[in-house]
């Protein structure tokens, strides 16, 4: 039996632990957000129609086969936003703060990118769960599909997943997720990717500060009805920050665009 769900999964941010960037100046960013865009399976081919709207009201280069939020002005961001908005689909994220004692644990080459995976993957796996009362095509199950990255072995990260299941108390709902059907795309040639990323990066940027020290709230804010939750509940669900969000020593601004979300 066919899945149920189609979930897409890119990143903003790197995985870099030293040299972060100050206002001004290069370095490692100082956030890695993970984010999923889900989708029922019936309704995967509706993100070709998105991502194409998109491209032709926002991207500079139309002959372009995909689209990456970050080539896109704050115009054009705020647009694919509001073309994205009140879709068909789900995004929930994992925002976690690197500049932080807490972190620095992840020395072994993408072990902070499994550890905040693993997070995102219960939430996936609760949608799935909680959404199989009105999604009754497939077998309850999500396809997972990663924006590829070099370096990453997704056999490595199958594996990852079997030792959670086999040991681990995780609150991950297994039923959900299907393991062996885990993976990874070039961004370019899947719509689902090219809209995750637009998701992903659209939450990072409320966090992770430009090169003039701002954040910017309005992408998230139009993606708002986009973003998983539970009666408003958001930040155990569709933003989900790591370490809690007391550790995570906001600034004014971020503040201010978070408690929107609480």
């Amino acid at each position: 039996m066919s899945h149920s769900y189609r979930v897409y999964i890119d990143e903003s941010g790197d995985d870099g632990l030293s040299k972060f960037r100050s206002p001004n100046g290069g370095g490692a960013t100082h956030w890695l957000v993970i984010g999923a865009c889900i989708v029922r399976a019936s309704r995967d081919l509706e993100l070709v129609q998105l991502r194409d709207q998109i491209k032709t009201e926002c991207a500079a280069n139309k002959r372009a086969r995909g689209i990456h939020f970050k080539d896109l002005n704050h115009h054009q961001r705020r647009r694919a936003c509001q073309i994205i908005a009140g879709s068909p689909l789900r995004f929930s994220s994992v925002v976690g703060l690197k500049n932080t004692p807490k972190a620095e644990v992840f020395k072994e080459k993408n072990q902070l990118y499994f550890y905040l995976t693993r997070y995102l993957l219960e939430r996936v796996s609760w949608f799935c769960r909680d959404n199989r009362p009105r999604v009754r095509e497939g077998d309850g199950r999500a396809k997972i599909v990663f924006s590829r990255r070099g370096g990453l072995s997704y056999e490595g990260f199958r594996d990852y997943l079997r030792r959670l299941k086999d040991h681990s108390e995780t609150t991950i709902h297994w039923p959900a997720i299907d393991i062996d059907a885990v993976d990874a795309q070039d961004h370019s040639r899947w719509a689902g990717l090219q809209i995750a990323d637009c998701g992903t990066s659209a939450i990072a940027a409320a966090f992770e500060h430009d090169m003039y020290g701002n954040v910017e709230g309005s992408y998230i804010r139009e993606l708002a009805r986009n973003i998983y939750n539970r009666k408003g509940n958001y930040l155990s669900y569709g933003l989900k920050i790591l370490p809690t969000l007391e550790d995570a020593n906001l600034d004014q601004v971020q503040a201010r665009i978070l408690k929107e979300f609480m």
